[in-house]
């Protein structure tokens, strides 16, 4: 399907760009993230303009980088400043800066064109760094399509199967989902909604609930890149008021940013952010871990199934079928951002 270039991606956790000089590829550009000294995320092409150095293999001289190759030096807007052996600057040199906006502790990167860039089209995840909320997080690579992990994460019957023991009861794949797409916005919906069902030991061992819950799981995946579960775990018959005060329930919201590294290579960033057990050191460790391998669980299936198509013939039909709604939509909604630039 190739890229959607001009749409926003996460590029990397705040907390992860700092006076280093952090590499990453977004879209099959590789780029180089790091903080100015007064503190603002900048994002340049990591490859000097003489010959192709990668910045984010050099050094920083305050708010600059020198190439470490043959020392180009780079103000934090990829203008050149000074290279080897001569008082006058090409004209031409200088490197891509790319527009970046932090927002809800994640560094968001514009990665098309420049002119193009609206930080206000940037999907909200405000939980994530919400006094009212505790979040764990991290990210795996996946050497797989973008795509995939989309399709997975849209049609959560694969718990079941895949997250047995986890996240995943037989309800979950049991119990019918309904789907709704806004158009306008770009926004695809699916809600699942489980009364009377076991609780699996993922929100057993955190929440402390006991016995049997009603659980709700409702999607809002923003193509392309940000994906929210909205999660609500309660004792069975334990209903929101009608005020809207839902305090008799936990809620976790489980965020993904789908981040295209190459066509075949994805960055999985995971966050889990609760309203629960706030200070609660242990459920932290508890939730980290735990999703943590449910995210490599789905890694590795979905690595394996990267291979898979890779080897098949061309023209092969796959099934779809009602579970599948979320995820056609999505595919359809992706398509549209893809051949629209």
């Amino acid at each position: 399907m190739g890229f959607a270039r001009n749409q926003w991606y996460v590029a990397a956790y705040g907390e992860e760009v700092g006076d280093g000089l952090l590499a990453r590829t977004i879209c099959g550009e590789p780029v180089v993230l790091y903080r100015t000294s007064a503190g603002a995320a900048v994002a340049l092409a990591d490859r000097c303009v003489h010959r192709r150095f990668p910045l984010s293999a050099s050094h920083r001289e305050g708010d600059r980088i020198v190439c470490g190759y043959h020392g180009f030096t780079y103000d934090p807007d990829g203008s050149c400043v000074a290279v080897p052996g001569q008082t006058r600057i090409p004209r031409t040199a200088r490197v891509p800066a790319y527009p970046v906006v932090e927002q809800d502790s994640l560094v968001w990167l514009w990665i098309g064109d420049a002119g193009s860039a609206d930080p206000a089209a940037i999907p909200r995840a405000p939980w994530l760094d919400s006094p009212g909320y505790t979040t764990v997080r991290g990210m795996e690579p996946l050497a797989a399509r973008y795509e995939l992990l989309v399709d997975n994460l849209l049609d959560l019957s694969h718990e079941t199967y895949l997250h047995a023991g986890y996240i995943g009861t037989p309800e979950v794949a049991q119990t019918p989902i309904t789907t709704e797409v806004d158009e306008d916005a770009a926004v695809v919906h699916v809600r699942r909604r489980m009364k009377d069902v076991e609780c699996p030991p993922f929100y057993a061992e955190s929440t402390g609930i006991t016995g049997r819950i009603d659980r709700w799981q409702d999607i809002e995946y923003h193509p392309p890149c940000l994906y929210l579960l909205h999660s609500r775990i309660a004792p069975t018959g334990v209903e929101p008021g009608p005020d809207g005060d839902d305090s008799g329930a936990c809620h976790a919201e489980i965020v993904y940013a789908i981040t295209p590294e190459t066509e075949t290579t994805t960055h999985d960033f995971w966050m889990v952010a609760r309203d629960f057990a706030l200070d609660d050191a242990d459920v932290s460790r508890f939730l980290a871990e735990s999703n943590r391998t449910v995210v490599l669980q789905d890694v590795t299936a979905l690595n394996l199934l990267e291979r898979v198509i890779a080897a098949e013939p061309p023209g092969y039909q796959e099934l779809s079928i009602n579970i599948d709604t979320g995820g056609l939509a999505a595919r359809r909604l992706l398509r549209r951002m893809t051949e629209t630039g």
